[in-house]
């Protein structure tokens, strides 16, 4: 169902209730760059054939679900993460280590208060919900960075595929979520993951080996490295490991 249109290009959809609704990428709008839909909800359902589309939600309370496709998409590759001299050194100065889905609920809920603190969050209780069960499904995982025992930081996503959509970092301590990313690409490739989803750039991720690639190429993508909406079942195994591993 069509809610309004800037041109005959350009146009914002509602989503129906069917869960598997697909706008078209290239309808998107322009301004604000990228926002293809409206409306829906967070159904695990409805998130992981969006998410296969390469469409993700970015809204903020009290406002309705917004649906995004941009059009110059981030993306980084595992084997192009780049390790500074000073991320180097950082990782010899502690006593590093690392666990995969064993704090899920605590990583989304610090993703969340940090922003809050600095610039409000889009990540409410409806999106820790949904993001919860997605990860109880075995769709979305976290990545957790630990210090002297002390969880500091790390990140959350959706995998599916061989694709990682990642959605939220955060860090406690100096490096910790570059620490958690690069973590992350090391275990990639047993993970059978070729591509991490970073969606909008920053120079922080930039900095990290993430480029910009069209919305052409990055839908294309995709559509060869997800064939079906299988779970990564080595992430999810690695996952099942509850003692944390040493970076």
């Amino acid at each position: 169902m069509q809610a309004s249109a800037s041109d005959e290009k350009h146009e914002l959809i509602l989503l129906s209730e069917s869960p598997y609704d697909t706008p078209d990428p290239s309808k998107a709008l322009q301004d604000p760059e990228g926002l293809a839909a409206i409306g829906g909800d967070l159904s695990s359902t409805r998130l992981i054939h969006l998410y296969s589309k390469g469409f993700f939600p970015w809204y903020s309370d009290p406002d309705p679900i917004l649906w995004w496709h941009p059009e110059q998409r981030c993306i980084l590759q595992p084997e192009r993460f780049h390790t500074s001299k000073s991320l180097k050194k950082a990782l010899k100065k502690g006593q590093w280590t690392f666990t995969v889905n064993q704090e899920f609920a605590s990583v989304i809920g610090h993703c969340s208060a940090l922003r809050i603190d600095k610039e409000g969050t889009w990540i409410s209780n409806d999106i820790k919900t949904a993001y919860i069960k997605l990860n109880e499904l075995g769709y979305a995982h976290s990545i957790e960075v630990w210090l002297d025992e002390k969880l500091v930081g790390g990140f959350y996503g959706v995998a599916m595929g061989n694709v990682f959509f990642g959605e939220s970092m955060f860090s406690l301590q100096p490096n910790a979520s570059k620490i958690a990313l690069k973590t992350f690409c090391d275990l990639a490739k047993s993970c059978q993951i070729e591509l991490i989803d970073c969606q909008v750039e920053s120079d922080h991720l930039l900095s990290l080996g993430a480029e910009l690639v069209p919305r052409s190429f990055f839908s294309t993508q995709l559509e060869a490295l997800i064939t079906r909406t299988k779970k990564n079942i080595n992430l999810i195994e690695i996952g099942k490991n509850p003692h944390k591993q040493p970076i």
